[in-house]
């Protein structure tokens, strides 16, 4: 037992003690951003009439002037090499969920025999990976290899090292996008086109709508030296089998408890280097697993968000490893404990204020600015509202993963049909509106707690429902059914494409009975009755109407509620190969191509690409898991089986032969379970390998994901249930592979 590898790592783990964090001394709004080429910086850095067309261009939205590239690149090098960097790369998001960078030095032939320190215009603005060496469903052939990526100025650049990063789009030869931030800036700027519009129904000097998001990323960290004695979690992310810990998360002792110190010291490492990257973190806390935890920034414009967060996975990463830990993204590596999300709180806002925001004290208002203000905010709810329910499938398809897949339906994350929870108040509100009574909007209201030290509570007009995919909480809607290892923006990707066309057609409508209101004497002008609010609220009527099925405040996990979803026409479905055929839906199509965020050819490339990392993602657990069986499980059990055996053996030649077989009775009944399930699991995993050749006979990548769910996913799990049953039978010292309660409890 003592020369048991296993046991050598954990007593190894638990002898480490915490990093030492030397923090900053100036305080973090000193550095933060320091390696952020940010507004402060350009100014410094760049001629005045370049900066003021940076600012245009970034606030604004005004095409970059190809022109200025040189004076921006100039200004760039000289910041970044004062900062000690010497190369440079193109940063984009391919479709792996990661990210992708090539580096180049900033050196070029000076045409003497030496080298000079060189960075133009032309390599800021534009390089040229290999197209086809990344995920791209076709778009590109083998033998077909260009691609461009392309400066995105509104996300600003960053130095990682001694690399100055540069925030690009990734996009084919032919124009396809073949990355997430391309089709999530034009998304961004269809709600800012659709939004606005519909704004200046209710103030005259909007000229921009932004989108906000706000993520909070949830994660695990393990021991590196434990990680690395479980190949199942090196080379799949997930624990593919391992009973739980006798004591886990049930006595809800972790969640926001006292943070362990080496934990302590990683999450301050991270922080300081975040804030130097200018991604604006503020909350660290135990999450509700053991060795689970959560960081969450403040609000920011969401496609700075996406990109920060991108930035941050790959920096903890980086960060654990120096803390002897390595974290994990995955959304479920344990079993039988809560897998990890990444909520994404997202929000409409202008210059005048958030656009889902309830009105607060209105005294000093007239009746109709009062008005104004509470149709503005149930205009925009209801919207929200018509394009989740009229979107659904969609939405659940863009947080439909293999990973995510093993969390959405536990009891720790929201169920896999995607509704909206609203509250009481602001259910009543539609509800009278629907049912022709006047607009009125609760504020926030004071809780008195009868206890003299304590002050009053502001009390919000919402509760929260944890079992709601997308639930309204104050003045944003929670998304809280992406996965934590996804990159945020394909959810956001569709979610602001919906929202950009159901605000379009919302405007379509009321600009149809406006026309028609105005030819009406009761609704001209001087009457206090105004065409344009009445036309607003009918339309609203409808929409309240329409959408309603997809408002639910009740509990989610329930299978009464599985049933009721369907009968109110919501998707339904588990496979998730079969979930992502909603990509290609009629509805979907047409929605992203109207809004000029996809086209048809660039949505059957990524369901190309979903399908086929799906078939991947299981077909590497299924041969590890094939592997771990037959290599590490059956020797070790037989192994203990072997020991057994021996004993019984023994027991007859000491004992008399009615003795021995009572004595022996229980190794007996162990040996004999041991050989049961060592015989299953060879079975299985002759079953697997059959069930994975099959699958892989199949041409098309759509018919062979689904094989590969029906059929190869099924025997995995069987093949874990005997495996599991045996890590309770064999002999402790003998298991050679780091089981939960050491997994999950070492600090």
């Amino acid at each position: 037992m003592a020369n048991n590898l296993r046991f050598q790592v954990v007593e190894e783990a638990f002898k480490k003690r915490p990093v030492e964090v030397k923090a900053p001394k100036e305080r973090p709004s000193e550095f933060f951003g320091k390696y952020v080429f940010d507004r402060k910086k350009m100014y410094k850095y760049l001629p005045k009439d370049v900066y003021d067309k940076m600012i245009d261009v970034m606030d604004n939205g005004a095409r970059l002037d190809r022109g200025i590239a040189d004076a921006v690149a100039a200004g760039m090098k000289q910041w970044a090499q004062e900062m000690g960097v010497t190369h440079y790369t193109h940063w984009f998001q391919p479709l792996t969920e990661g990210t992708a960078e090539k580096h180049d030095a900033f050196v070029e032939h000076d045409g003497k025999g030496g080298m000079i320190e060189s960075f133009s215009g032309k390599l800021l603005v534009q390089q040229e990976p290999d197209a086809s060496s990344f995920p791209n469903g076709g778009i590109r052939n083998t033998f077909e290899a260009r691609g461009y990526s392309a400066w995105d100025p509104t996300s600003p650049v960053f130095i990682i090292d001694d690399t100055l990063c540069i925030p690009t789009i990734f996009i084919a030869y032919t124009g396809e996008a073949l990355d997430y931030k391309a089709p999530l800036l034009r998304a961004l700027h269809a709600v800012d086109k659709s939004a606005a519009e519909v704004c200046r129904y209710f103030y005259d000097n909007v000229t921009k709508v932004q989108v906000n998001l706000g993520w909070e990323q949830e994660y695990f960290l393990v021991d590196e030296g434990l990680y690395s004695a479980r190949p199942d979690l090196l080379m799949t992310g997930r624990t593919l089998m391992g009973h739980e810990s006798a004591k886990n998360q049930q006595m809800d002792d972790h969640y926001f408890g006292t943070i362990p110190d080496r934990v302590q010291a990683f999450m301050k490492d991270l922080e300081i280097q975040a804030l130097e990257l200018a991604i604006p973190v503020k909350t660290r806390h135990n999450e509700v697993a053991p060795n689970q935890f959560e960081l969450a920034p403040i609000f920011e414009e969401c496609n700075l968000a996406v990109d920060h967060n991108m930035l941050l996975m790959s920096l903890m990463k980086k960060v654990a490893r120096n803390h002897g830990f390595r974290v994990l993204l995955h959304e479920k590596p344990f079993d039988g404990i809560n897998g990890s999300g990444k909520h994404n709180n997202w929000s409409l806002s202008t210059d005048t204020g958030v656009l889902l925001h309830a009105p607060g004290k209105t005294e000093g208002l007239t009746a109709e600015a009062t008005a104004n203000e509470t149709l503005r905010f149930v205009t925009f709810i209801v919207e929200t509202l018509m394009a989740v329910y009229k979107h659904n499938g969609l939405l659940k398809a863009s947080i439909m993963s293999a990973t995510n897949a093993h969390r959405l339906g536990g009891n720790e994350a929201p169920p896999a049909i995607i509704s909206s929870f609203l509250g009481t108040q602001l259910t009543e509100l539609l509800d009278k509106i629907e049912g022709g009574e006047r607009l009125e909007v609760k504020g926030k209201k004071n809780m008195q707690i009868d206890i003299p030290q304590i002050p009053d509570l502001i009390i919000d007009n919402t509760d929260r429902n944890r079992t709601s995919p997308f639930a309204f909480t104050g003045n944003r809607f929670e998304f809280r059914a992406p996965g934590s290892s996804v990159n945020c923006a394909s959810a956001m990707i569709a979610l602001n494409a919906a929202m950009a066309e159901a605000l379009a057609s919302f405007k379509e409508r009321v600009d149809q009975k406006i026309a028609e209101f105005a030819l009406r004497p009761e609704y001209a002008e001087g009457t206090g009755h105004t065409a344009k609010f009445h036309a607003i609220v009918e339309v609203l009527r409808e929409d309240i109407k329409t959408c309603k099925p997809v408002r639910f405040d009740g509990n989610g996990y329930s299978e009464a509620w599985v049933k009721e979803a369907a009968k109110r026409g919501l998707d339904t479905e588990k496979s998730c190969p079969v979930i992502f055929e909603h990509y290609l839906d009629e509805s979907s199509v047409k929605m992203f191509e109207s809004t000029k965020v996809m086209n048809r050819k660039e949505l059957e490339a990524r369901n190309e690409v979903k399908w086929e990392m799906y078939v991947k993602t299981v077909q590497i657990e299924a041969r590890v898991l094939g592997d771990l069986a037959m290599n590490h499980i059956i020797p070790v059990s037989t192994h203990y089986q072997s020991q057994l055996i021996k004993n019984v053996q023994g027991m007859k030649d000491v004992f008399s032969s009615d003795k021995a077989e009572r004595l022996s009775a229980r190794n007996m009944k162990l040996i004999e379970e041991i050989a049961e399930r060592t015989e299953k699991i060879e079975q299985l995993v002759e079953e697997l390998t059959d069930a994975r050749r099959i699958a892989n006979r199949i041409q098309d990548i759509h018919q062979r994901a689904i094989q590969y769910h029906d059929t190869v996913c099924p025997h995995m799990e069987n093949i874990r249930h005997e495996i599991d049953a045996l890590e309770m039978i064999v002999e402790d010292g003998l298991w050679t592979l780091p089981k939960y309660r050491e997994l999950l409890f070492i600090r």
